[in-house]
């Protein structure tokens, strides 16, 4: 099953749909790497949907962006991150919203007690 993802990038009209792979999980059954693959998969989509030409392959932190579980609609929560860039959607999922939450938040921890790795000489293509 894909987990479809809308991107919308700032000074656009339109947002566009990409899908990344699932963990092969039920989203209540995701561990914290798997919740870690849905952000940083987030991001290399909003990259890519800006810099079609950038490395796939580039490094991604996950800081520099706000992030929210949200009810959705006709069911289940979607997962939003917003930064300068724009913002991403993915979803929906058919999981609470708190435990899903705390998972997130569990990941945003855990990369904040990471140190940091030096800069390379090109790193305009990093996404944080």
């Amino acid at each position: 099953m894909a987990i479809p993802v809308e991107v919308w990038l700032r000074g656009e009209v339109d947002a566009t749909t990409h899908s990344l792979p699932s963990s092969g999980r039920e989203p209540g059954a995701w561990t914290e790497g798997d919740v870690a693959d849905l952000l940083v998969g987030m991001l290399r989509v909003m990259n890519a949907a800006k810099n079609p030409s950038a490395d796939p392959g580039v490094p991604i932190a996950l800081r520099g962006f706000s992030w929210i579980v949200n009810p959705f609609e006709s069911g289940g929560v979607v997962v939003a991150i917003e930064m300068s860039l724009g913002a991403a959607v993915a979803g929906p999922f058919d999981v609470a919203e708190g435990p899903l939450s705390a998972k997130i938040q569990r990941v945003m921890d855990a990369q904040r007690q990471r140190p940091s790795a030096p800069a390379k000489p090109s790193t305009s293509e990093t996404i944080h």
